[in-house]
């Protein structure tokens, strides 16, 4: 009896051809809809998310502001930081603007960094050839440099930069190493930059003070800790005048980061669902329209003997066929099109794990939802009423 039905419904629906097109074609709409916007929004979600751990997740920034009575951190406020439990690694930042000249060529502009080893050993994909800067040439000042891809360019174009003698700021220095191509979208571009110790920079410079640090933790979950003992430190230091520094903690970015375009995804999807729910009330001015010009069959089939469940499965069989149809194509029509909508916003293309289980339940339950009243009212045909409209 089953099989009966299943075959009387695909008839009903082959016979039916445009109707039962026009009325797939809104659910197809909808689970495209649905689809594309989860995976276009996870593959954001995920570039996004990359960016900000690139930025590096287990780090806490301080950017000092200063005060009246201290303008910026000392030698001391660093080791006092270093001494803070969950603290792996401290690495100050000087910077400041400057001339370079090799060989008689100028570059003007350059910007000059200063680091120390701490801030190598946590940061990804940043040498291109030669070594970094270690502990001994910080701790002796030692005058080394690593220099960025627009100063090889320019005053490089066709040597080996590494080990070669450069002037910055009136003062030899040695190239002991070159840095890679940052990308439009990095945190920091090192493009333009000379790189050298942070001990050497503030004699450079003429600063005797750090008004930037960035502290890179051991256990992350314990960010929240290591922030409030960070900001104990430094309230110690500058007289516990907390407009005297910033303090930013890069996980709670990134789980603030993760949550909004969490949120924006459920969002996106709640208005594309909407459009299926269209497509399921299509689907049931389509069955209701079937049952009123089924009528007489109908009736003939109840007269000879028919079960209402039989006529209702069968009537419920076809909302099913209808919404399956309409969930698997859209299936198809989600992931071609957010393939392309990736491609063109130049995020990698993701398949959320859930999204295939999603289109195909909720197509179904669709189909049954919106399926069961005309169902229902075709059970209910009383035989006589409905054999008097031949």
């Amino acid at each position: 009896m089953l099989r009966e039905s299943i075959k009387m419904s695909w008839q009903n629906i082959m016979h039916n051809k445009m109707r039962s097109f026009l009325t797939v074609l809104g659910v197809m709409i909808g689970v495209t809809a649905i689809i594309a916007l989860i995976s276009i929004v996870q593959g954001v979600t995920n570039d996004i998310t990359s960016q900000v751990i690139d930025m590096g997740a287990n780090k806490i920034t301080v950017q000092v502001i200063g005060t009246p009575l201290k303008q910026g951190l000392t030698q001391n406020d660093l080791e006092e930081l270093e001494e803070i439990n969950n603290i792996k690694g401290v690495s100050p930042t000087v910077t400041g603007k400057t001339n370079i000249v090799y060989n008689g060529n100028v570059m003007e502009n350059v910007t000059v960094k200063g680091n120390n080893e701490v801030y190598f050993a946590n940061t990804n994909d940043l040498m291109q050839s030669g070594r970094e800067i270690n502990s001994i040439d910080v701790e002796s000042k030692n005058r080394v440099c690593l220099i960025g891809t627009d100063v090889v360019d320019e005053l490089f174009p066709a040597e080996n930069p590494v080990d070669k003698t450069i002037t910055v700021n009136g003062i030899s220095y040695t190239v002991i190493g070159t840095l890679q191509f940052s990308g439009k979208f990095a945190a920091s571009s090192n493009n333009n930059s000379v790189i050298i110790p942070y001990t050497t920079a503030m004699s450079l410079l003429g600063k005797g003070y750090i008004s930037s640090v960035d502290m890179y933790i051991q256990d992350e979950n314990l960010s929240d800790d290591t922030t409030s003992d960070i900001e104990a430190v430094l309230n110690s230091a500058f007289n516990y005048n907390e407009d005297g520094y910033i303090v930013t903690n890069m996980q709670f970015i990134l789980d603030t980061v993760v949550k909004m375009t969490g949120t924006m995804s459920l969002l996106l999807a709640g208005i594309a669902a909407i459009s299926l729910v269209v497509g399921g009330i299509g689907i049931m001015n389509m069955m209701l329209v079937t049952v009123t010009e089924r009528t007489t069959e109908i009736g003939l089939r109840k007269a000879l003997g028919a079960k209402p469940t039989v006529i209702q499965a069968q009537f419920i069989l076809e909302a099913l066929f209808l919404s399956l149809f309409g969930g698997i194509l859209g299936l198809i029509g989600g992931i071609v099109i957010s393939f392309i909508g990736c491609s063109l916003i130049g995020v990698d293309f993701i398949l959320v794990s859930y999204s295939i289980p999603l289109a195909i339940g909720f197509s179904a339950v669709i189909g049954l939802v919106f399926g069961y009243t005309p169902a229902r009212k075709a059970s209910q045909l009383n035989p006589i009423d409905a054999l008097r409209s031949v």
